[in-house]
Protein backbone atom coordinates (compact mmCIF):
# COMPACT_ATOMS: atom_id res chain seq x y z
CA UNK A 1 0.00 0.00 0.00
CA UNK A 2 0.88 3.81 -0.64
CA UNK A 3 -0.05 5.22 2.13
CA UNK A 4 -1.09 3.60 5.39
CA UNK A 5 -4.69 3.68 6.12
CA UNK A 6 -6.98 1.91 8.49
CA UNK A 7 -10.04 1.53 9.89
CA UNK A 8 -9.60 2.81 13.60
CA UNK A 9 -8.15 5.86 12.67
CA UNK A 10 -10.84 6.81 10.13
CA UNK A 11 -13.80 5.51 12.76
CA UNK A 12 -12.17 7.93 15.08
CA UNK A 13 -12.16 10.46 12.76
CA UNK A 14 -15.68 10.34 11.13
CA UNK A 15 -17.13 6.97 13.87
CA UNK A 16 -17.91 3.48 12.68
CA UNK A 17 -21.67 4.66 10.78
CA UNK A 18 -19.89 6.87 8.31
CA UNK A 19 -17.94 3.91 6.80
CA UNK A 20 -18.85 2.15 4.15
CA UNK A 21 -17.08 -0.93 3.01
CA UNK A 22 -17.98 -3.46 0.46
CA UNK A 23 -18.40 -7.37 0.97
CA UNK A 24 -16.03 -10.06 -0.13
CA UNK A 25 -18.50 -11.83 -2.38
CA UNK A 26 -19.65 -8.41 -4.20
CA UNK A 27 -16.00 -8.72 -6.19
CA UNK A 28 -15.30 -11.18 -8.90
CA UNK A 29 -13.77 -14.41 -7.39
CA UNK A 30 -10.23 -13.58 -9.25
CA UNK A 31 -10.66 -9.77 -7.59
CA UNK A 32 -11.80 -10.74 -4.38
CA UNK A 33 -8.39 -12.04 -2.34
CA UNK A 34 -6.61 -8.49 -3.97
CA UNK A 35 -5.16 -6.04 -1.52
CA UNK A 36 -7.21 -3.19 -3.11
CA UNK A 37 -10.79 -5.44 -2.64
CA UNK A 38 -9.38 -6.38 1.13
CA UNK A 39 -9.02 -2.60 2.10
CA UNK A 40 -12.64 -1.86 0.71
CA UNK A 41 -13.86 -5.08 2.54
CA UNK A 42 -12.52 -4.00 5.79
CA UNK A 43 -10.90 -0.61 5.94
CA UNK A 44 -13.23 1.09 3.52
CA UNK A 45 -13.69 4.98 2.98
CA UNK A 46 -15.89 7.89 4.42
CA UNK A 47 -18.82 8.44 3.33
CA UNK A 48 -20.14 11.83 1.63
CA UNK A 49 -17.66 12.84 -1.62
CA UNK A 50 -17.15 9.37 -2.57
CA UNK A 51 -20.24 6.92 -3.04
CA UNK A 52 -19.16 3.32 -2.96
CA UNK A 53 -21.20 1.26 -5.02
CA UNK A 54 -23.72 -1.01 -3.67
CA UNK A 55 -24.44 -4.33 -5.50
CA UNK A 56 -27.05 -3.75 -7.41
CA UNK A 57 -30.79 -5.53 -4.88
CA UNK A 58 -32.03 -7.17 -8.66
CA UNK A 59 -28.70 -9.45 -8.83
CA UNK A 60 -29.14 -12.71 -8.04
CA UNK A 61 -25.13 -12.69 -7.46
CA UNK A 62 -24.98 -9.73 -5.22
CA UNK A 63 -22.09 -9.00 -6.73
CA UNK A 64 -20.75 -5.13 -8.29
CA UNK A 65 -21.30 -3.67 -11.91
CA UNK A 66 -18.48 -4.25 -13.83
CA UNK A 67 -17.56 -1.73 -16.38
CA UNK A 68 -18.83 -3.43 -19.32
CA UNK A 69 -22.03 -3.40 -17.51
CA UNK A 70 -22.45 0.17 -17.30
CA UNK A 71 -20.86 1.75 -20.80
CA UNK A 72 -18.77 0.37 -23.36
CA UNK A 73 -15.21 0.45 -22.82
CA UNK A 74 -14.66 -1.21 -26.34
CA UNK A 75 -15.32 3.06 -27.59
CA UNK A 76 -13.40 4.60 -24.65
CA UNK A 77 -10.11 6.59 -25.36
CA UNK A 78 -7.28 5.01 -23.43
CA UNK A 79 -9.21 2.01 -22.21
CA UNK A 80 -7.18 -1.24 -21.18
CA UNK A 81 -8.94 -4.45 -23.18
CA UNK A 82 -9.37 -5.77 -20.02
CA UNK A 83 -11.36 -2.79 -18.72
CA UNK A 84 -14.83 -4.52 -19.29
CA UNK A 85 -13.93 -6.73 -16.86
CA UNK A 86 -12.94 -4.69 -13.57
CA UNK A 87 -15.82 -4.24 -10.88
CA UNK A 88 -17.16 -0.82 -10.41
CA UNK A 89 -16.08 0.34 -6.81
CA UNK A 90 -17.53 3.68 -6.59
CA UNK A 91 -18.69 6.60 -7.94
CA UNK A 92 -16.80 10.56 -7.52
CA UNK A 93 -18.48 13.37 -9.41
CA UNK A 94 -19.21 11.74 -12.94
CA UNK A 95 -17.53 8.73 -13.51
CA UNK A 96 -17.69 5.40 -12.82
CA UNK A 97 -14.51 4.33 -10.57
CA UNK A 98 -13.14 0.61 -11.18
CA UNK A 99 -10.90 -1.35 -9.77
CA UNK A 100 -8.14 -2.93 -11.94
CA UNK A 101 -7.67 -6.55 -9.80
CA UNK A 102 -4.19 -7.24 -11.77
CA UNK A 103 -2.32 -3.82 -11.02
CA UNK A 104 -4.52 -2.72 -8.17
CA UNK A 105 -4.91 0.65 -9.93
CA UNK A 106 -8.10 2.98 -9.63
CA UNK A 107 -9.83 4.56 -13.04
CA UNK A 108 -12.29 6.61 -13.20
CA UNK A 109 -14.49 5.83 -16.44
CA UNK A 110 -16.04 8.78 -17.70
CA UNK A 111 -19.31 7.79 -19.58
CA UNK A 112 -19.54 11.56 -20.95
CA UNK A 113 -16.08 12.28 -22.07
CA UNK A 114 -15.43 8.53 -22.95
CA UNK A 115 -12.31 8.10 -21.62
CA UNK A 116 -10.47 5.55 -19.27
CA UNK A 117 -7.87 7.32 -17.10
CA UNK A 118 -5.49 6.23 -14.11
CA UNK A 119 -6.81 7.83 -11.22
CA UNK A 120 -5.15 6.00 -8.10
CA UNK A 121 -1.84 4.17 -7.94
CA UNK A 122 -3.99 1.43 -5.30
CA UNK A 123 -6.71 1.71 -3.21
CA UNK A 124 -5.12 3.43 0.07
CA UNK A 125 -4.24 6.38 -1.74
CA UNK A 126 -8.39 6.71 -2.62
CA UNK A 127 -9.20 6.39 0.75
CA UNK A 128 -6.28 8.75 2.31
CA UNK A 129 -7.65 11.48 -0.44
CA UNK A 130 -11.22 10.86 0.49
CA UNK A 131 -10.61 11.07 4.00
CA UNK A 132 -8.17 14.19 3.58
CA UNK A 133 -11.18 15.69 1.33
CA UNK A 134 -13.87 14.58 3.91
CA UNK A 135 -12.23 16.19 7.30
CA UNK A 136 -11.45 19.06 5.50
CA UNK A 137 -15.11 19.62 4.44
CA UNK A 138 -16.75 18.72 7.78
CA UNK A 139 -13.61 20.47 9.94
CA UNK A 140 -13.15 23.95 8.27
CA UNK A 141 -14.13 26.89 9.43
CA UNK A 142 -14.02 30.39 8.36
CA UNK A 143 -12.43 32.42 11.38
CA UNK A 144 -14.73 35.22 13.23
CA UNK A 145 -11.91 37.71 13.45
CA UNK A 146 -11.08 36.98 9.54
CA UNK A 147 -12.58 38.39 6.56
CA UNK A 148 -14.15 36.45 3.86
CA UNK A 149 -10.91 36.60 1.50
CA UNK A 150 -8.78 35.34 4.23
CA UNK A 151 -10.74 32.54 4.92
CA UNK A 152 -10.82 31.41 1.36
CA UNK A 153 -6.79 31.98 1.25
CA UNK A 154 -6.36 29.71 3.60
CA UNK A 155 -9.13 27.19 2.32
CA UNK A 156 -7.02 27.15 -0.76
CA UNK A 157 -4.35 26.19 0.95
CA UNK A 158 -5.20 23.40 3.04
CA UNK A 159 -6.45 21.99 -0.69
CA UNK A 160 -3.56 23.09 -1.77
CA UNK A 161 -1.45 20.98 1.01
CA UNK A 162 -3.91 17.94 0.35
CA UNK A 163 -2.70 18.08 -3.11
CA UNK A 164 0.89 18.59 -2.95
CA UNK A 165 1.29 15.50 0.00
CA UNK A 166 -0.81 13.22 -2.37
CA UNK A 167 1.77 14.04 -5.39
CA UNK A 168 4.84 13.25 -3.53
CA UNK A 169 3.63 9.89 -3.10
CA UNK A 170 1.08 9.32 -6.22
CA UNK A 171 0.96 11.80 -8.77
CA UNK A 172 -2.10 10.13 -10.60
CA UNK A 173 -4.82 11.93 -8.27
CA UNK A 174 -4.03 15.23 -9.39
CA UNK A 175 -1.78 14.51 -12.20
CA UNK A 176 -3.76 17.54 -14.24
CA UNK A 177 -6.60 19.95 -13.76
CA UNK A 178 -9.24 17.48 -15.40
CA UNK A 179 -8.98 14.90 -13.08
CA UNK A 180 -12.22 14.26 -11.17
CA UNK A 181 -9.99 14.92 -7.70
CA UNK A 182 -8.20 17.98 -9.18
CA UNK A 183 -11.92 19.33 -9.84
CA UNK A 184 -13.04 18.51 -6.41
CA UNK A 185 -10.70 20.57 -4.84
CA UNK A 186 -11.33 23.19 -7.13
CA UNK A 187 -15.21 23.27 -5.87
CA UNK A 188 -14.15 22.88 -2.32
CA UNK A 189 -11.72 25.82 -2.18
CA UNK A 190 -14.17 27.81 -3.86
CA UNK A 191 -16.17 26.65 -0.95
CA UNK A 192 -19.17 25.07 -3.07
CA UNK A 193 -18.87 21.30 -0.88
CA UNK A 194 -19.51 22.29 2.39
CA UNK A 195 -23.21 20.16 3.82
CA UNK A 196 -25.03 22.50 5.70
CA UNK A 197 -24.51 21.60 8.98
CA UNK A 198 -20.48 21.83 8.55
CA UNK A 199 -18.90 24.57 10.48
CA UNK A 200 -17.95 25.87 6.86
CA UNK A 201 -21.31 26.14 5.77
CA UNK A 202 -22.33 28.00 9.01
CA UNK A 203 -19.53 30.80 8.42
CA UNK A 204 -20.72 31.16 4.86
CA UNK A 205 -24.23 30.48 4.83
CA UNK A 206 -25.12 31.54 8.81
Amino acid sequence: MLFDVSRGELADTFGEHRLATLPAAAFPPLAAGTEGARLLQTVGAPTGTLLLREPAADEEDGRLPLVRDVVDPEDFEGASPAAGGWPVVGWLLNAHLALDPDSGTVYAVDPDEETVRALHTDVSSLVRVTARFQRLLEEFAFGDDEDEEAGFVRLEREVERVRRETDDVDPLPFQDDETVWAVVGDEIAMGQRFAGDSPGARSLYG
